[in-house]
């Protein structure tokens, strides 16, 4: 059964017979060679490199979850691009960032989004939390024989979960293994320095203001120590990018609100260049 539309334009019977809600499985039964990884590719010349993104994080606060990234990519030692955009829309009531190779990255993203309003067409329901972090497991396990050519996409999961009354985070590797985190994480080539700053400065309940403050210090801190993330650029005007989900959905924070936190954090490190200090004790 083709999935292709016939001459007059018609659609043909794949399209409306109900065999499944999910839009993947849907293109992995009927047209395969369009889903990213049963692509084949040429084999990569010597010294190839493919734009990459690097940090991003998640944080859960008092009402519900933070998803931010910084916005350089990066070709081998070389800046790409200064303003990419990491940071997405799962859909009303979650949000994805990705880190690796970023073409590859957004049409996964682009795919997400599709199956997840496709089941809720079908089904006329969204799918649980739970359930859409299950179905970016399989389309990034499914992305695996790119990643063992070097084409790794390594996404965050997050959003508000409306049966618990809580945000959420998932992580995930390169094969798709998928781990539900506590509090906060991050991942990227800057993750381990992001990572230790948000352990510094995190405590559960942060309010709304807090929580992004240490989401822009931690992408400082990452930015400081591993060349392939940018920190806030005062004279681009380029800030790190930041959504926030709670019950009531999805938004991402206006810029002129990052840039006035972005701008505090540099004046302070201006200071003290090392952050604020966490107590021994």
């Amino acid at each position: 059964m083709s999935a292709h539309p016939s001459i007059d334009g018609v659609l043909p019977p794949a399209f409306m017979a109900p065999e499944t809600s999910s839009f993947v499985d849907f293109l992995a039964a009927h047209a395969p060679d369009l889903l990213p990884g049963n692509r084949e590719l040429p084999t990569a010349r010597a010294g190839f490199e493919a734009p990459h993104g690097t940090t991003i994080v998640a944080a859960t606060y008092a009402d519900g979850v933070l998803v931010a990234g910084d916005r350089r990519v990066t070709m081998g030692n070389v800046i790409a691009n200064r303003e990419y955009e990491k940071v997405f829309p799962g859909d009303e009531h979650s949000a994805v960032a990705i880190a690796g190779t970023v073409g590859v990255a957004v049409e996964l993203v682009k795919l997400f989004q599709l199956e997840l309003e496709h089941y809720e067409k079908i089904e006329g329901t969204p799918l649980s939390l739970d359930g859409k972090a299950n179905r970016l497991t399989t389309m990034v396990r499914g992305n695996l024989g790119m990643a063992m050519q070097g084409l790794a996409v390594v996404p965050i999961f997050a959003g508000y979960d409306l049966d618990r009354g809580q945000g959420r985070i998932f992580s995930y590797d390169v094969t798709g293994g998928r781990s539900e985190e506590r509090g906060f994480t991050a991942t990227g080539s800057g993750s381990v320095y992001a990572r230790g700053a948000m352990k510094k400065l995190y405590r559960e309940g942060l309010p709304e203001r807090e929580i992004v403050t240490a989401a822009v210090q931690a992408l400082y801190d990452a930015a400081d120590d591993d060349s392939a993330t940018g920190g806030p650029d005062l004279t681009r005007r380029l800030f790190p990018l930041v959504a926030l989900v709670t019950e009531d959905g999805y938004r991402r924070l206006p810029q002129e609100e990052v840039a006035a936190i972005a701008r505090e954090v540099v004046q302070r490190r201006e200071e003290s260049p090392n952050g604020p200090q966490a107590p021994v004790l």
